[in-house]
């Protein structure tokens, strides 16, 4: 679309947002700015250029700049940062060779997009989903009058995950571990909660006898009473951490004294998780090896539902989870089924 129209140029700020120029043409350049909002942008184009009215027909690449300066600056860390590389599939796939005018896109096109990316259904459903939310943002402000093209077009049908981390795969990852990621695996266990919560976990989190905990996805407030384990658990990470005399407000703690990120969490789980498979596989136990390999770090939070659940009941795994909704719980984290009795 910029490239049609002579004279008008385009320009990404540091901050993110573009902003549009005239170029006059003339020897030392000189550029008069149209502002950052297309639409008006192009009417003073119009204007200075002489040249016919023309309707302004915004483009992908045009919505996903502005989406990425104003919208998703607003969503969760993690949120954010998995936008960023869908972002950059849906550029590729929308803006070559050149980008694709919203008025353009049609379904099909959004069937063709989720058959380019099958090979990763996951991602290729997130795609969807963040195309969706973007076409109805631009509906929202006026770029578009046409139906959003993903209304009834299905995604890639996803299994369910049915891994349930029994006692016994924990204990053997758990032996393999070092004390930093033992204490990031029971305080994950012990309140259920995502990765990225749980290391985001401060002292100041700790407030009258209670560990406060505001999850980032939802912005829902949780308050667990430290008591028992989970009482015995924040002693010994309070005791670990006394030895670095370290101001780092976080409670998990890297081998020296620094707080601890996703990236390293990751890399002592995959570590911990293939010393113990090869543990088990040199004993023979072939079976549990393949238990120890399925185990993702995330499953501890379906695990936390399902013994909370047989303990105290779906609505206590419902709640300790943040979730506002027991059928939410049960469809995602409730793996190994009701417990029940025989007829006799």
């Amino acid at each position: 679309m910029v490239n049609s129209m002579p004279y008008f140029r385009a320009r990404k700020q540091k901050s993110g947002n573009v902003h549009y120029y005239f170029d006059t043409g003339s020897r030392p350049r000189k550029e008069i700015p149209l502002g950052s909002d297309y639409r008006e942008a192009v009417k003073k184009w119009i204007e200075l250029s002489a040249m016919p009215v023309a309707t302004a027909s915004e483009t992908f690449a045009d919505l996903a700049d502005r989406y990425e300066a104003e919208v998703m600056p607003l969503k969760a860390p993690t949120t954010q940062a998995t936008q960023r590389g869908d972002m950059k599939k849906l550029r590729e796939f929308f803006c070559q060779p050149s980008p694709a005018p919203l008025n353009s896109i049609k379904p099909k096109h959004i069937y063709q997009m989720l058959q380019w990316a099958k090979g990763t259904p996951t991602t290729a459903n997130r795609l969807k989903r963040l195309f969706s939310h973007m076409f109805n943002t631009a509906r929202a402000w006026g770029w578009t009058e046409c139906e959003n093209p993903c209304a009834g077009i299905e995604g890639h049908s996803l299994g369910k995950r049915e891994v349930y981390i029994s006692d016994a795969v924990y204990s053997a990852v758990y032996e393999h571990s070092d004390e930093p990621l033992q204490h990031a695996m029971d305080l994950a266990y012990l309140t259920g909660q995502r990765p990225g919560d749980v290391l985001s976990l401060t002292h100041a989190d700790i407030v009258d006898g209670l560990l406060i905990i505001k999850q980032s996805k939802t912005s829902a407030p949780l308050r667990f009473e430290i008591e028992g384990q989970l009482q015995a658990l924040l002693a010994k990470i309070a005791e670990r951490k006394s030895s670095f005399k370290s101001e780092v407000a976080s409670l998990l703690l890297n081998q020296r004294g620094q707080a601890m990120s996703k990236h390293m969490l990751k890399n002592a789980f995959t570590s911990a998780r293939e010393a113990a498979a090869l543990t088990a596989t040199k004993t023979g136990d072939a079976d549990l090896a393949a238990q120890i390999r399925a185990f993702w770090f995330y499953d501890l939070r379906a695990k936390a539902a399902d013994d909370v659940a047989d303990d105290r009941g779906e609505l206590a795994a419902s709640r300790q989870l943040g979730h506002t909704s027991v059928q939410t719980t049960k469809r995602h984290y409730l793996r190994r089924g009701a417990r029940v009795k025989a007829t006799k």
